[in-house]
């Protein structure tokens, strides 16, 4: 199960949501929070201080961005003095595992009481349509789309409105909950100002341990795999460092189609430290339609690569030395076995 910060798209869409930018931008469904603002656009929805653009192709509503997608950095479109109503309260929902039951009661309570719903579009299609239904508005953008659609979220707030912005496992785990208090800061805006509040869901490493026995009882580290954001060399810092000392390794992001290498790399360090007997878990699609569930050890987890089963949806469980199999299922000791007999 992946979270979208590390999602690693070409491209990422803009956004254009806020106050007076003098950017013209192009699209026939954008979407400008803003007050009195003067559009070109065919279906445009206003809301709040002062925007203009003419639109015709890419979704404009706030990040007054680069199109060069080689290029990471943004700049922050409309600050909070651009605003004239009273800000809303902005929500970071986690949505846990992926299917209805995994959400949390208060999950899916805050996404009722929202006025808009802001995602990556498939976590948006994993809320059940119950739920979708009662927003007045629904915003989604595609894989890469973190920091466009993380400052559509902030400035509907400032504009107003009650935004949850979805992700899915835990807003704090890979994900956008530090992103939407990062870009808050820089538009000079408070979390107090717009009620910011952080709705934990049910993470990745925990939904897929349960799935794989009890293979995270005693002390464990995550590390993704994703140099989206973090460069390779100090992810295998990391797994160097990790690996040498008896944690269970929750490995994220661990494939795609620009990170074989990564992935390969990750088998060679985690050889280098453990035997290639150690217990691996894999976890392809946890609480989806395609779940896919297995067992292996680590001298067989690279070929495993090649495999189906192994792409972004994929969540490895690294066991320690102690960690064993028992009954399809595995298990670390958490040590109660040094101080009591059963």
């Amino acid at each position: 199960m992946s979270t979208d910060t590390n999602a690693d798209a070409d491209t990422e869409s803009t956004s254009n949501c806020g106050a007076s930018p003098s950017e013209a931008s192009t699209d026939d469904s954008s979407s400008n929070y803003g007050a009195s603002s003067s559009t070109d656009d065919s279906s445009s929805s206003e809301c709040g201080a002062s925007s203009s653009s003419s639109a015709s192709s890419s979704s404009v509503c706030s990040a007054s961005s680069s199109d060069d997608s080689s290029s990471n950095e943004r700049e922050v479109g409309a600050t909070v003095d651009d605003f004239d109503a009273s800000p809303g309260q902005l929500i970071a929902v986690g949505l846990g595992p992926g299917h209805p039951e995994g959400m949390t009661e208060r999950a899916k309570s805050a996404l009722l009481e929202a006025d808009h719903i802001v995602g990556y579009t498939t976590y948006i299609e994993l809320i059940p349509d119950e739920i979708t239904e009662e927003a007045d508005d629904v915003y989604d953008t595609p894989m890469c789309g973190e920091v466009s659609r993380t400052e559509e979220s902030i400035d509907r707030a400032l504009a107003g409105n009650d935004v949850a912005i979805v992700g899915s496992g835990d807003p704090n785990v890979y994900a956008l909950a530090g992103l939407a208090l990062e870009i808050l800061e820089s538009k000079g805006a408070t979390a107090s100002m717009v009620d910011f509040e952080v709705v934990p869901g049910v993470p990745a490493a925990q939904s897929c341990a349960a799935r794989l026995g009890a293979p995270l009882v005693n002390d464990t580290v995550s590390v993704s795999l994703s140099d989206h954001l973090v460069p390779m060399p100090e992810i295998e810092s990391r797994l160097h460092s990790v690996a040498s000392e008896n944690f269970t390794i929750t490995i994220y992001n661990p494939w795609s189609r620009k990170r074989r290498k990564n992935y390969e790399k990750c088998c060679e360090i985690l050889l280098a430290h453990r035997d290639p007997d150690t217990s691996v878990g894999i976890v392809h699609g946890a609480g989806r339609d395609d779940e896919q569930v297995t067992i292996t050890e680590l001298g067989e987890l690279e070929e495993l690569g090649e495999s189906e089963i192994i792409d972004m949806t994929t969540t490895i469980v690294v066991g320690t030395e102690d960690t064993y199999v028992w009954d399809d299922r595995m298990v670390t000791p958490r040590g109660y076995e040094t101080k009591y007999d059963y």
